[in-house]
């Protein structure tokens, strides 16, 4: 049996309103310390009779903060417990100051959630996945702002924080497929850390949504398409149509891949590239309707087809970033001119092209092909048997009516 108290203790503050401190006392052999939880709480959420922190109604907008912090001050008893469980059994002479030390510099727990996600982030990047690093960026950011901060090791990682964090998104008005999207990369980082042997598999993303919901078609029709190609446009405005109509004419290609085209790629009458989110190579035939876009735009040094990507310093992902920003808001005013009821954008191309083909009944399987769609996709796995000519004719019946 442990000679040492470990209790949980509430210190008000001086300045009525504001928040008071939860702070850990040890007590060992006569000698009292006491340590800081780095948690506030107001005080009529303490119940100093229970020591226990009070949880309002699951409808208060403080019981997901309460929750958290409750969480918190409960994992961090019981690491300062494992701590004094450990020096006992070691049988040597240790004092609380010890206790202290090893539990504010962390020198127990195993490598930090934060930053083993940043290290996964780097790795990325390394290996030219920017895209990737971008959405482990942006997650890691998120669960930042979730945990306030504090970092956390991963057998903190269990099934009732994680449905935390699942709730504090949704509070912020984020649909099921975003919460889902942080949650899979979180999962994904939490199975490395399994297997790296960090910590015991404690399923703890079994009770979150870790799926896709469908979303809303966004595609517009062939007359619709021929109707933005018909307008009379400015300048600006025309680019932004020719970069719309060359994305649907090549099958749908995505903006990325539009933008690091190289001229090498165009060659003996077709375009080959591969596709930046997976790697696939796909290849199209040059058709009329491109050749008529490219002869407007022949002017350009570097080694890309398109002119989206201008200048080679270092800058290219920040050039095709920042013109797809424009394109997708000039294609706005472009829907508006051609009366259409959708706010338009450049994913618009790569699903109508889709549809379409859907509708003309195209295969699916082709299509998939045609998009450069693999198994982990939202679409159907397509199959690996069918030749690029297959295809080109689905691409040849679209054009033909265009």
């Amino acid at each position: 049996m442990s000679m040492t108290s470990i209790r949980l203790k509430f210190r008000p503050s001086t300045s009525p309103g504001k928040e008071g401190s939860l702070v850990f006392q040890l007590i060992h052999e006569r000698t009292v310390c006491r340590i800081k939880s780095n948690c506030k709480i107001f005080n009529d959420e303490w119940d100093a009779a229970s020591g226990q922190i009070i949880l309002p109604s699951p409808t208060s907008f403080r019981y997901r903060q309460l929750s958290l912090v409750r969480f918190k001050v409960d994992w961090k008893m019981r690491r300062l417990r494992r701590i004094v469980d450990e020096m006992e059994q070691a049988g040597k002479q240790w004092n609380l100051d010890d206790v202290a030390e090893r539990f504010v510099s962390g020198n127990d727990t195993s490598q930090s959630v934060f930053s083993f996600i940043y290290a996964q982030i780097r790795r990325k990047k390394q290996l030219g996945k920017v895209r990737s690093s971008e959405t482990y960026q942006a997650t890691l950011n998120s669960f930042m702002r979730f945990c306030k901060g504090e970092d956390l090791t991963f057998d903190m990682i269990v099934a009732e924080l994680v449905e935390l964090y699942e709730a504090e998104l949704l509070g912020q008005g984020l649909s099921r497929n975003t919460t889902s999207f942080y949650m899979r990369i979180l999962r994904t980082n939490y199975r490395l850390a399994v297997e790296k042997g960090l910590t015991p598999d404690n399923h703890p993303f079994r009770h979150v949504y870790c799926g896709m919901d469908k979303t809303v078609k966004r595609s517009i029709s062939l007359s619709e398409i021929k109707r933005i190609r018909e307008l009379d446009l400015s300048s600006t405005l025309d680019y932004a149509r020719d970069m719309f109509l060359f994305s649907f004419y090549t099958c749908g290609m995505s903006f990325v891949d539009m933008a690091y085209l190289r001229k090498k790629d165009l060659k003996n009458g077709y375009l080959s590239y591969r596709r930046k989110k997976t790697g696939q190579l796909l290849t199209i035939k040059w058709t009329g309707q491109m050749e008529a876009i490219l002869e407007k735009y022949r002017s350009n040094d570097t080694q890309f087809l398109l002119p989206i990507i201008t200048r080679e310093d270092g800058t290219e992902r920040r050039q095709y970033q920042n013109q797809m920003r424009k394109i997708n808001r000039r294609l706005k005013d472009i829907s508006a001119s051609a009366k259409l009821n959708v706010p338009l954008s450049l994913y618009y191309s790569r699903h109508s092209w889709a549809t379409i083909a859907r509708g003309k009944g195209i295969p699916l399987s082709v299509i998939s092909k045609g998009l450069g769609h693999n198994s982990e996709t939202t679409t159907q796995i397509y199959l690996d048997s069918i030749k690029s000519y297959e295809v080109d004719e689905a691409n040849k019946k679209i054009m033909k009516d265009l």
